[in-house]
């Protein structure tokens, strides 16, 4: 039992090891991370309803048959001369408000256990890209914070991954606090295990505004079953810190505990702020978490209701 716990740890720590390399060449991995992300976007964005509509704006949409009773000053000439009918040539609604994506790169991020082929951090960057993708698509901006200027930009795939892979500062585990209109969205991913209430006060800096958001949990699945045995050393990977369990499997029901309370209070502040909030494991397909949050996105200003209704649905995917 001693040994396979050695094995097991060592194993782990070669998860880690790997993926902290992953981290710093992060530059370099780039490539695979875009083909990954529009491979998954490609799984969703067919069959989805954009929310691009007719209205005020500057950008072509479509033209259509001029309606009797219309102002004449409507009327396209050039398109009309064509053939026998009269049309107006109709402008892309601009009123989309702004979706702010903020992956989590902090070290904690790296882990990758034998449970799962991904790391956190890069299921983290292919949901961020691919959730651009396919929002863009819709006729959304998008964002990072600190990072990149909302654009709706069909090359917002590379834009966002440039500017990823450059950004060379100190990586936080929570999103910086920045002012986002009331109109915008706001896009956490992150495996949240900061301090509660650090976790707080970030959520409701960014809430204050009158932004709405949406929460994503990403987690390793040996994060949430902890199938650890025997003598283990544990290692925290941003403070540095150890700590040696003895037999730890004796410690799997406390953990359990603290990781339910932990996340309870996660959800109870998502809750207070009509925020969503979903739980992902690096397990789990890819394309359910995407499809998940493409639909909690904007949902309420497509039916034309308060952003601040009831709080959505708790879900795990």
């Amino acid at each position: 039992m001693a040994t396979e716990a050695r094995r097991r740890s060592d194993h782990d720590r070669a998860s880690v090891h790997r993926a902290v390399g992953e981290g710093r060449t992060l530059a370099a991995a780039m490539p695979r991370l875009i083909l990954e992300a529009r491979r998954v976007a490609a799984t969703v964005v067919h069959g989805l309803h954009g929310r691009r509509r007719a209205g005020p704006g500057e950008n072509f949409w479509q033209y259509r048959r001029f309606v009797s009773g219309e102002p004449a000053s409507r009327v396209d000439w050039r398109r009309s001369a064509r053939d026998d009918h009269l049309y107006v040539r109709e402008q892309e609604w601009e009123a989309a408000h702004t979706v702010w994506i903020w992956p989590d790169r902090s070290p904690s991020m790296v882990f990758a256990s034998p449970l799962a082929h991904d790391s956190k951090l890069y299921r983290t960057l292919v949901i961020a890209l691919a959730l651009a993708e396919v929002l863009v698509e819709g006729g959304e901006r998008v964002g990072v914070p600190g990072l990149l200027r909302p654009t709706g930009s069909r090359n917002v795939i590379e834009r966002m991954a440039q500017a990823i892979g450059h950004d060379s500062d100190e990586q936080a585990s929570l999103p910086p606090n920045f002012a986002p209109s009331p109109l915008s969205e706001i896009v956490v991913l992150s495996d949240l295990w900061s301090e509660i209430g650090d976790v707080r006060r970030t959520l409701t800096q960014l809430a204050a505004s009158g932004a709405h958001g949406h929460v994503v949990q990403i987690v390793d699945p040996a994060e949430e079953t902890f199938p650890y045995w025997g003598r283990i050393e544990f290692v925290e990977p941003e403070g540095g810190g150890r700590i040696t369990a003895g037999r730890a499997q004796n410690w799997r029901a406390d953990y359990a505990a603290r990781v339910a309370r932990h996340r309870a209070e996660i959800r109870s502040e998502t809750d207070r702020l009509a925020w969503s909030f979903i739980v992902h494991r690096t397990d789990r397909p890819q394309a359910e978490l995407l499809l998940a949050l493409h639909g909690r996105i904007g949902g309420n200003l497509a039916d034309g209701g308060s952003r601040h209704q009831a709080a959505r649905p708790r879900v795990t995917v």
